[in-house]
């Protein structure tokens, strides 16, 4: 663990750089839908979101690397306390000759072996991974908050959207027969003024049908950008959830660690004291 320090720095970086693209790319997604009304198409690609994902699974195969760094350490504890608890060669060889001598240069060996300096400092580095972790989980919650908001607003603006095509496609539909039936007049009247009244009445008709069929044309495409919006969000507070749900399980994996490495210390310790005693 002699380079746990400059991994942590490693993977505090990455953090940093996970959370702004992260950030950055929620902050697209809310601008692409309040840029909408002033008909900018702004699109988050497929190509940015693999990008996250990618730098993120670096990121926890960094953490994860530390955690099972911390776990070889403590796998070594009972190597060590098989040590301490065991006489030494030169120890049982003065023992034959002293064994206050013996007892006493294996006191001295075993306080100099830090033992309770090496168990904390271990739950110290969890404890500073663990923080890590929680920062990140912390900023992923904020994100995905930040997200379901702008998606349930853009899934509202979608139904708004779609019932006002709809309306728009039923009178364009019930225009037709209006369109057809002044045609009908106009191919029978004989008088002019009428038939001028006539032709002007289809002119205003169909200057009218043609703005809503351009309305119909710029409605849906705004139905059809808000869907690819919501299928971005929805695929994005995926994304986060999974994320978030990565952190906690190796939250977990940390807090559940130090517990049982506080109780293999206290379980090798009194091994160690009983081993003592009985010599």
């Amino acid at each position: 663990m002699a380079d746990f320090d400059a991994q942590i720095r490693e993977s505090q970086e990455q953090v940093a750089a996970a959370q702004s693209k992260i950030s950055e790319i929620t902050s697209r997604i809310e601008a692409a839908r309040s840029k909408l009304d002033e008909g900018i198409n702004i699109d988050v690609e497929n190509a940015t979101l693999e990008d996250v994902h990618a730098h993120t699974e670096l990121m926890n195969a960094n953490i994860a690397d530390l955690i099972m760094g911390l776990d070889d350490v403590t796998a070594g504890f009972s190597k060590d306390f098989d040590e301490m608890r065991n006489k030494t060669g030169m120890e049982t060889f003065i023992g034959i000759f002293s064994k206050a001598k013996a007892d006493s240069m294996r006191q001295e060996r075993i306080r100099g072996a830090s033992v309770d300096e090496k168990v904390q400092d271990l739950i110290s580095k969890s404890d500073v991974i663990v923080k890590l972790l929680e920062g990140q989980l912390a900023e992923l919650n904020v994100q995905k908050e930040k997200v379901s908001v702008n998606l349930s607003e853009t899934l509202d603006d979608r139904e708004l959207t779609v019932g006002e095509l709809e309306t728009l496609r039923a009178e364009i539909l019930d225009m037709d027969p209006k369109i057809i039936e002044l045609e009908n007049k106009i191919s029978v009247e004989q008088d002019a003024a009428a038939r001028t009244k006539l032709e002007t009445e289809l002119a205003e008709l169909n200057s009218r049908y043609n703005e809503m069929v351009q309305e119909e044309q710029v409605k849906l495409a705004k139905s059809q950008t808000l869907e690819r919006y919501i299928e971005t969000g929805k695929t994005w507070i995926d994304s986060l959830q999974n994320q978030a749900a990565t952190q906690m399980v190796l939250i977990n994996k940390l807090q559940t660690d130090t517990k049982q490495r506080v109780v293999l210390y206290d379980a090798l310790t009194k091994s160690l004291k009983t081993a003592q005693q009985q010599d």
